[in-house]
């Protein structure tokens, strides 16, 4: 299935020039799951748009004990990928076992010593992380196709967002069936004229 391509079009009324932010929500069974900005769109003007795409492909890296990255590896939903200690370092592979869950990337942690973080990306930004998996532990993920949008301040892509802010970014919006869509903001203003901001979906395709 190809990348579902998205436009974000401001058609509000918004005096603060906020910025847009958009995340998911890692739903694998587990504790601890960090919601991340994954776009932020900036300085987008009334009536200006920003394309951009939702990739349905993933990649996964890995930070050990000495602050030292692997390669993003490109991953995929029902696979489980494992880091492993190797002659040239500690690696991150394919592993022959499936995960448990086919919605889920599952990600071993087979050294002997040190905890790892796991990363999660599409598009080649950070949609998902997991910190502090022991050895033989895992980190999960899966996501849904779906996405959160709403309207914050002073957050860059990468960032974690903290449940104050994730309260205020609660549009959802479902992708399933979609291969292209506009995303378009409405309300805002000051005084009594004021609307509330409102997401829709237009030119659904």
């Amino acid at each position: 299935m190809d990348n579902i391509r998205l436009n974000f079009i401001n058609r509000s009324n918004d005096i603060n020039n906020s910025s847009i932010v958009i995340f998911q929500r890692n739903v694998a069974q587990e504790f601890g799951e960090i919601a991340v900005a994954w776009k932020v769109f900036k300085n987008c003007g009334v009536m200006e748009n920003h394309p951009f795409e939702y990739s349905l492909d993933f990649g996964v890296t890995v930070a050990d004990t000495y602050g030292n990255f692997s390669p993003m590896f490109p991953a995929a939903a029902g696979n489980t990928y494992d880091f492993v200690e190797s002659g040239f370092g500690s690696v991150l592979q394919l592993s022959a076992r499936k995960a448990a869950n086919p919605s889920e990337i599952e990600v071993r942690n087979l050294l002997r010593i040190g905890a790892i973080g796991v990363s999660c990306y599409r598009n080649m930004s950070l949609l998902a992380i997991r910190t502090k998996v022991a050895p033989g532990e895992k980190a999960y993920f899966e996501f849904e196709l779906r996405i959160f949008i709403g309207l914050a301040s002073e957050i860059e892509v990468g960032d974690i967002l903290n449940s104050d802010i994730i309260s205020t970014i609660n549009t959802e919006i479902n992708l399933l069936g979609i291969t292209s869509a506009d995303i378009v903001l409405t309300g805002g203003g000051a005084g009594p004229n004021s609307a509330p901001f409102n997401f829709v979906l237009e030119n659904v395709v």
